[in-house]
């Protein structure tokens, strides 16, 4: 039986890409169900397999896996030629500490510059709050690259769980022309070069649902 992924819409569900890009770029087959975040029988779809009602869920065979990071987890370990973390000890442990950091945090950026794939680069002014949490992730992402991404052009030179649970902040820096250094800016070319950010990308602008509360140009919806 082939897994299943169920997911929010593309334009906005960033917890969705997460585990959606890790099994694209990965090789890992799948099925996905896109069910908009404002449908009407959303949590009784999504609670069929979430044991919380959100996405993104996972369902192989009668084991159910829902929140994004436990998702990851549960797909290195079924597949480990994925080698979604990294083969040597300290590199993994980072791995899984700034994952998990991500996870739990960086609220205020989140709140300031929702994930939004349609609407055209346009700078957003920041928080200092939101700031701050621009400079950490700089700061982590210079430090993982420097001691060990030198495999490849992302955090631990292939991409892995950590580069997925930083999609969808690649997305906010691109969407609000984040200022950023030279290295963050690299690093974000690198994921958007992926052909697998394209299909997702895609696939969002082909969206029909609008959702007022993540568009931070509301009433006017900006799209490219």
């Amino acid at each position: 039986m082939a897994l299943k992924l169920i997911i929010g819409n593309k334009n906005y569900s960033s917890w969705s890409f997460r585990p959606w890009i890790a099994m694209k770029v990965a090789g890992i087959a799948f099925e996905e169900e896109v069910i908009s975040l404002e449908a009407a029988d959303f949590k009784a779809r999504v609670t069929q397999v979430s044991g919380t009602g959100k996405v993104p869920a996972l369902a192989d065979g009668d084991v159910q896996v829902w929140e994004s990071l436990a998702i990851l987890e549960y797909l290195a370990e079924k597949f480990p030629a994925a080698r979604l973390w990294p083969s040597e000890p300290g590199a993994r442990a980072k791995a899984r500490a700034i994952a998990a950091e991500m996870h739990a945090g960086f609220v205020p950026l989140r709140r300031a510059l929702p994930m939004n794939m349609w609407r055209p680069v346009r700078k957003r002014e920041l928080t200092p709050e939101a700031q701050s949490n621009v400079r950490r992730i700089e700061a982590m992402w210079a430090d993982c690259r420097r001691r060990h991404g030198a495999g490849g052009t992302f955090l631990f030179g292939a991409f892995g769980a950590a580069d997925a649970m930083y999609a969808p902040v690649v997305a906010r820096f691109h969407t609000y022309a984040v200022e950023i250094g030279a290295e963050a800016r690299a690093y974000v070319d690198a994921v958007m070069a992926l052909p697998a950010w394209h299909e997702w990308r895609a696939a969002a602008l082909k969206e029909p649902w609008v959702l007022p509360e993540d568009e931070v140009d509301w009433p006017t919806v900006l799209r490219v």
